[in-house]
């Protein structure tokens, strides 16, 4: 089959096997050109198939030599539908981790279920022994209570008033209005129970019942606080009360384990392109207009230069970087330095005050977008059929 692209309500609903395995070993190539960190040994990422996961796992497996397990819930292709993105880019990094003689093995299923953690610390247990380092990393619509079968759904929405703002068609660069009425309470605690730090300590828990949480490990969860550009939608309404909730399990956790010396982090990042993003009311612009200032003055970063930052300078220093007030560890740092976030707020409010019909800046984002599904990767012949099974 053919691959093209096919986006509908700033969604991708295709792959390219090919462009995901290209951009895989691409992160792979910028990691092995950078020097070594002297890491994890044996590290457990829940959402390791995309975006800052999946980087997660590059810069453990091939910068730290790393044995690694991921978790994820991705589907296969079919005769008639690509497989999903992660799907692909998994096969692609087990594929390299293995050619390499690393360690590497994936639990496809629904995280939060019971049955998904059983599997994966059974493996752990077979291949791998306890793990020194956990890394969750979950963005999910919904989830299913392992104790009561009740299904929660999250929502991105604003809290106390209704938000107007602006949205960007990533296809055609359109801009338009948008309307986001309040949350309601349900609404708010259900994003928390789906996107919160819950399952992240359920996580921790289960792994130290069953001895295979490392005495002195690490645990971090990224989170994000943005700027008032986007706070109403984001920091401010549902999405961020979740954040705040992950933000506080950090401490439970520390708390909680603290005789067994876990080490739990939060890791605040910078706002890139990903699935999730794509879809936020005025975050897709809002990273359109970042992207085209921070790529003018040098600043910009991707998935996996972010976590090399990460593992290189915080995680694993022998001189780590300094926290923040509340104890986080701000890799957005050069998104939130004062000149940059004033040049995309003069162009924000440019836009506010012309309403152009085309947002140019939104090609940037549309080329990442791209890449991250597979397409307009360099060297992929996209003219070629290929197997999406």
């Amino acid at each position: 089959m053919k691959i093209q692209p096919r986006i509908r309500n700033n969604m991708c609903l295709t792959a390219h096997p090919d462009g995901c395995r290209e951009q895989v070993r691409e992160q792979i190539a910028y990691v092995t050109s950078q020097p070594s960190i002297r890491g994890p040994k044996r590290i457990l990422i829940v959402g390791a198939s995309n975006g800052y996961g999946l980087a997660a796992r590059i810069v453990s497996a091939f910068s730290c030599g790393a044995a690694t397990a991921g978790v994820f819930l991705e589907k296969p292709g079919s005769a008639r539908r690509t497989a999903t993105v992660g799907w692909y880019n998994n096969l692609a990094f087990e594929q390299e981790a293995h050619d390499s003689g690393l360690v590497a093995f994936s639990v496809n299923g629904d995280s939060f279920s019971r049955e998904i953690k059983e599997e994966t610390i059974q493996r752990l247990r077979d291949e791998m022994g306890p793990v020194d380092c956990v890394l969750y990393s979950i963005a999910a619509p919904r989830r299913i209570d392992a104790d009561t079968g009740e299904m929660y759904s999250s929502v991105v929405k604003p809290i106390g008033q209704r938000f107007l703002g602006k949205t960007v068609d990533i296809k055609t660069g359109a801009l338009s209005d948008v309307v986001a009425e309040s949350a309601t309470e349900d609404e708010i605690q259900e994003t928390v129970k789906v996107m919160g730090g819950e399952d992240w300590m359920d996580w921790i828990e289960a792994l130290h019942n069953q001895n295979m949480l490392s005495r002195g490990a690490a645990t971090l969860a990224l989170s994000y606080v943005g700027p008032s550009i986007t706070a109403p939608i984001y920091r401010d309404g549902t999405m961020g009360r979740a954040k705040q909730h992950l933000e506080a399990t950090a401490d439970s956790i520390n708390r909680r384990f603290v005789d067994h010396d876990v080490r739990a982090t939060i890791s605040v990042n910078k706002a890139l392109v990903t699935r999730a993003s794509a879809v936020i009311p005025s975050v897709t612009l809002y990273i359109s207009l970042l992207y085209a200032v921070m790529k003018r003055k040098g600043l910009h970063e991707g998935c996996i230069q972010q976590m090399y930052r990460l593992f290189r300078d915080y995680l694993y220093s022998a001189n780590p970087k300094p926290l923040d007030a509340e104890g986080r560890i701000r890799l957005d740092d050069w998104e939130m330095r004062e000149d940059v976030q004033h040049e995309v707020a003069a162009l924000w409010q440019q836009i506010i005050d012309t309403s152009p019909r085309h947002v140019s800046e939104i090609d940037e984002f549309r080329s990442e977008f791209l890449r991250h599904h597979g397409f307009e990767m360099p060297g992929v012949d996209y003219d070629q059929e290929v197997e999406i099974t």
